[in-house]
């Protein structure tokens, strides 16, 4: 996995040490020997990882650190900071300041290594999302970008996974700090079990468990559908660090090296319940500008946009299965004076229920779609003629035999509606000709008296024919 790094130190030989170890694993090193150099190579370079060397004269690491986190474009670039300082407050100091982790010197290869490989991986996953959100941004339907270092930390889920009672009881009383809701296990099977009811912001699990394996652990914890997108911290010693590296490698988040530093360990933990609440934003952000940008505001039906994409893989799909589709134009007749009479939210009022019964009157898996206006289409699939025609004439039905309601002085309007109706068989069509074919029926019924379903190659359909009782409904 190749990536860019940027390495930041005011020791040239440093930088020049650095520089080796990552070029022989074949990463695209770039160098910057001050804080100030380091924040313009971050703004114009777009690194993918950056190793911060605390002490430097001048700007200090601690203070690059904090501004690259509190700049939106940069916030997400995972920082470790490399130091020979071993005081557990310098750490603390530096993940507070939004550091991703720590590196002691001598820089140990091993840790190097794992540590950057993991953070690209979280890098690469962050970029797939925040792209995402900018074309959505782009589509107009996001606002503000999301930024990781505003993410709460506090009422996190936490699972536990530690044997050693006095220490899961360290870990949830330091936790408790940030109101964080703990559940201290001491097996993987009880983890696993409690894994698959919950949703959890933060898994940690001890490298040191004496009946099982932490690290196989997990390794099921990161394979399992549930749990794969959760953080993990794991528990160990200096002597686990191969562990450790390998966790790493295999998925897990962080790590932290016995004996448990309270203030470290709630840092590190809001580190990652931050991290994980900024990728599930980026997530719904998408998955908001996604609705938005295929779905009616109004009625909350599909546009026309997703009507076309769809419609086409069902016409593909069509000519394996040897299965027709029946597409159906719908047209609320009328429709110009119900908003000149009446006014536009009237006119809302009536295309939200109008919508509605078309989505009630259709199988699960129909597509309803608005194309604009008052025209709507319907798409079933695998639909015998016969039943199109009877789900067609329901349709109709539906929208004239009850009134709708309506906020105006008579408390509710009678609509009708049109329907060209048209059996697609098995063959090479485009969509733009398929909706055209149901298009024409629906001005042959608009021009047929209204009120009415008009079928290609049947014609205006008799509502006697085609009684609510004299068939089942639904296919």
């Amino acid at each position: 996995m190749s990536a860019r790094v940027l390495v930041v130190d005011d020791i040239l030989p440093n930088v020049k040490l650095l520089e080796a170890k990552l070029s022989s694993e074949y990463y695209d090193v770039l160098t910057a020997v001050s804080g100030e150099e380091a924040l313009r190579r971050a703004e114009n370079d777009s690194p993918d990882i950056i190793l911060l060397d605390v002490m430097m004269p001048g700007m200090d690491g601690f203070e690059v650190c904090r501004r690259i986190k509190q700049n939106p474009t940069l916030a997400h670039i995972p920082v470790v900071m490399v130091t020979a300082l071993t005081d557990s407050e310098d750490r603390v100091r530096g993940l507070e300041a939004g550091a991703d982790d720590f590196l002691s010197k001598p820089v140990n290869d091993t840790a190097l290594m794992a540590r950057v490989r993991s953070l690209v991986r979280l890098k690469m996953t962050v970029d797939e999302w925040r792209a995402r959100e900018t074309t959505a941004s782009q589509l107009g339907v996001v606002e503000h970008e999301a930024n990781v270092m505003s993410e709460p930390v506090e009422n996190a889920k936490i699972l536990v996974v530690e044997d050693q009672r006095f220490e899961s009881d360290k870990i949830a009383d330091t936790l408790h700090t940030d109101d964080d809701s703990v559940i201290p296990v001491d097996s993987g099977r009880q983890a696993m079990e409690y894994a698959s009811q919950n949703d959890f912001d933060l898994m940690i699990v001890s490298l040191n468990l004496k009946k099982e394996d932490g690290l196989r652990l997990c390794s099921h914890l990161r394979s399992n559908e549930k749990t794969r997108s959760v953080p993990i911290i794991m528990l160990g010693t200096d002597e686990n660090m191969d562990k450790i590296a390998h966790g790493l490698e295999i998925g897990a988040h962080d790590y932290i090296i016995r004996p448990i530093d309270r203030n470290e360990l709630l840092a590190r933990a809001r580190t990652q319940i931050r991290r994980k609440r900024f990728q599930e934003r980026l997530r719904a952000n998408y998955e908001v500008s996604l609705s938005m940008a295929l779905t009616d505001s109004l009625t909350g039906l599909y546009n026309r946009r997703y009507l076309e994409v769809h419609l086409q893989k069902l016409l593909q799909k069509n000519q394996e299965t040897r299965k027709n589709i029946c597409v159906l134009t719908l047209d609320i007749d009328h429709f110009k004076e119900v908003n000149d009479t009446n006014g536009h939210s009237a006119g809302d009022e009536v295309l939200k229920t109008f919508a509605t019964r078309l989505k009630d009157n259709l199988r699960s898996f129909d597509l309803v779609a608005r194309l604009g206006g008052e025209e709507f289409v319907a798409i079933m699939p695998d639909t015998s003629n016969e039943m199109a025609l009877f789900i067609a004439e329901r349709l109709r039905r539906s929208i004239g035999e009850k009134s709708f309601k309506c906020n105006i002085p008579a408390g509710f309007l009678d609509i009708t509606t049109s329907i060209g109706g048209a059996i697609i068989e098995p063959g090479a069509h485009t969509v733009k000709d398929v909706l055209a074919r149901a298009d024409k029926m629906l001005y042959e019924a608009k021009h047929s008296g209204r009120n009415c379903t008009v079928f290609e190659k049947i014609g205006k359909l008799n509502p006697g024919d085609f009684k609510q009782e004299s068939r089942p409904l639904i296919e």
